[in-house]
């Protein structure tokens, strides 16, 4: 069986090229696997038999174009020129790998080579490709990106939410779907019903082709031109390359679920040996030319792997490896120069978005409904009009591929803010937030320059879906900061303070606030420090450690029973400030953490632990926590009531006291 090749216009020397582009991926695995039969490396995904897609596509597209590749796609990165010894630190988990040996094989990106590598979580890059290729439409730069999807990753709801994101706003991303008949062991008629992928072009409004992805020149003309049309003309394109998959998912799992003569069929299309076998036939290439080019780039793979076995294993450092979670954030505290003036708490945010907007011309907000009506809180009214809908973004309802695209937006240093409708619908965008926005600095040093808006708490007899309390569901996370004011200067202060931090902030409004509480807010644009807490001295009976409605409740029963407590208002829960409650602690001696969140699991149940682990010498009565019912938020406003902690606080605090 014969591939046909159509050079087209391609030179001599481009020809060898290619051929070169996919020999050396090839030569590489042949040496992996031999080295994983002997015991020297652990794990291998291997791409035999699909070369001609990764290497086509790279080759075809410009150097500076960003390509989001899979397990599968080694040719991706050495036709990016990546050097066989940095690859193969990052394989074998050695520090000069481009992860520090905090992951392995291709989970990792590299900005130099405009390369952003998977997590595991199949087709959570797609909507990343979004948002890199919308800072590119955006800041009109001809640019195509480009995003590797297998066929079982289509499956995914990211899948979906991403080319649906992508046709909707007409962003230049071309979605290669890498079909090779199976998801690891499942098979296509397992994994869909459609009979191939190009058939959901129609359903998203956008250009679907078929192309043999065993054929390099195939590849490479398909991508190549449609490239060139998609920079002139900015939209997504389904580019479904069929191939197979000649080995098993990884090395461990076999290929017994192959059916035999699959294999023997596909092996007469073996990219590699086709391409060779034309070149030969047109006397481009000779067999002299093969073996010399075969034994260089063997001797290079061998001095890589020889000098990277002899590097020293890593020594672990915790403190080096925490101070890695973040990036530092050296902007300075601004101090207001201007007058103040009073604000509710939804007025002190959209304030803080407008002044941010103006500050930061590349920011871009996003959220469902946030721009002619300005969102389901009025935070974002008017600002689409003023600084236009490619900024101030309405986005379907796609709360993953958004925060993707967020992701996106930071790889190219620009910054984003999401609004969640409510707080309870970020469930739908979880992975991006756990797995790719707080990872990123500590696993490739990438920024995750975005802020999530989550509007969220009880009190509104809005029922379980839209009053939950949220927090807690990220406090575990490394990666995450967490900021929850509880006025509207902190509202303010607090929110111009995380746009300017380089690192994911979710930032939770409390909807029962927005237009219950105000405060002398000043006009011009200022911020506020995180992780430093706000005492409100009554007393030292007892202090209440506190956040959110929270303080707002605290400071209401002191006052109206005079009780003669210190009210600490945290703030920012991560991080959260340990020396001013200590302090407190050591003043009062006894302690009563709050929250409106369902007790068990709550973020100040980890308070209380390390009050009492760091505090206990200074403690007169164990540490008292109080929460809502460890149940759903309910509708009915006397049972909300009963669910909230507030009536219960006072009898609480006055229990604590004479305890």
């Amino acid at each position: 069986m014969q591939l046909h090749f159509n050079r087209k216009n391609l030179s001599d020397k481009e020809l060898i090229d290619l051929y070169i582009g996919i020999l050396t991926p090839r030569i590489i695995e042949e040496r992996m696997l031999i080295l994983l039969r002997q015991g020297k490396i652990g794990k291998w995904f291997s791409g035999i038999g699909q070369e001609a897609i990764s290497v086509g596509v790279t080759k075809a597209l410009l150097p500076d174009e960003y390509i989001l590749p899979l397990h599968r796609n080694l040719g991706v990165f050495t036709s990016r020129n990546i050097p066989n010894r940095k690859l193969f630190a990052q394989w074998q988990g050695k520090f000069s790998g481009f992860s520090k040996g905090r992951e392995r094989s291709f989970h990792f990106g590299t900005n130099e080579h405009h390369i952003v590598g998977m997590i595991s979580h199949l087709g959570a890059m797609l909507g990343v490709a979004n948002g890199i290729a919308l800072s590119d439409k955006i800041n009109q730069r001809k640019k195509v990106t480009l995003c590797f999807s297998g066929d079982g990753g289509a499956s995914e709801g990211d899948f979906h939410e991403a080319l649906n994101v992508a046709a909707v706003w007409d962003l230049p991303v071309i979605f290669l779907i890498e079909n090779n008949g199976y998801g690891l062991s499942t098979p296509s008629n397992e994994q869909f019903r459609c009979k191939q992928f190009i058939d959901k072009g129609i359903g998203y409004g956008i250009e679907a082709i078929q192309i043999d992805g065993n054929n390099i020149l195939e590849v490479y003309h398909a991508v190549k031109e449609l490239a060139e049309s998609m920079r002139l003309k900015p939209r997504p394109v389904i580019l479904e390359a069929l191939t197979f998959r000649m080995r098993g998912h990884e090395e461990a799992s076999g290929t017994k679920y192959v059916p035999p003569h699959l294999f023997e069929e596909w092996s007469k299309k073996d990219p590699l040996i086709q391409f060779e076998s034309w070149l030969k036939n047109e006397n481009i290439i000779s067999d002299e030319n093969i073996a010399s080019w075969r034994k260089e780039l063997l001797k290079d793979l061998n001095e890589g792997i020889e000098s990277v076995f002899n590097e020293p294993e890593i020594i672990a450092n915790s403190n080096y490896e925490l101070a890695d979670i973040y990036a530092l954030n050296q902007t300075p505290i601004t101090i207001p120069q201007k007058e103040n003036t009073e604000m509710r708490v939804i007025d002190s945010i959209k304030n803080a978005l407008d002044l941010a907007l103006e500050k930061f011309p590349d920011l871009v907000i996003m959220g469902q409904d946030i721009a002619e009506y300005g969102g389901a809180f009025k935070a974002t009214e008017g600002l689409s009009t003023k600084y236009g809908n490619h900024r101030v973004r309405n986005t379907p309802i796609t709360e993953s591929s958004i925060l993707g695209a967020a992701y996106g937006l930071s790889i190219k240093n620009q910054k984003s803010i999401v609004e969640m409708q409510f707080s309870d619908f970020v469930t739908c965008g979880f992975n991006q937030i756990v797995n790719n926005l707080a990872k990123s600095h500590y696993r490739w040093g990438q920024i995750a320059d975005c802020v999530i808006r989550m509007p969220t708490g009880a009190g509104v007899q809005a029922g379980p879906f839209h009053s939950q309390s949220t927090e807690s569901w990220f406090y575990h996370v490394p990666g995450l900061k967490i900021y929850y004011p509880s006025n509207a200067y902190q509202a303010k202060g607090l929110l111009l303070r995380a746009i300017e931090d380089p690192n994911p902030v979710l930032f939770f409004e409390h909807k029962f606030l927005y237009r219950n509480q105000s405060d002398l807010v000043p006009v011009d644009y200022f911020t506020i420090e995180e992780g430093k807490a706000i005492v409100h001295d009554f007393g030292t009976d007892c202090c209440i450690v506190t956040y959110g409605w929270g303080v707002q409740k605290s400071l209401q029963i002191v006052l109206e029973n005079q009780i003669k407590a210190t009210v600490i208002d945290l703030n920012t829960l991560m991080p959260w400030d340990k020396e001013t409650v200590m302090e407190q602690v050591k003043r009062c001696n006894k302690v009563l953490v709050l929250t409106e969140d369902c007790l068990t699991g709550s973020i100040i149940s980890d308070i209380a632990a390390w009050i009492s682990e760091h505090c206990f010498n200074w403690l007169d009565a164990p540490v008292k926590r109080l929460g809502s019912l460890d149940t759903p938020v309910p509708l009915a406003k006397t049972l909300e009531d009963e669910f909230l902690p507030w009536n219960r606080l006072k009898q609480e605090l006055e229990n604590l006291i004479l305890y």
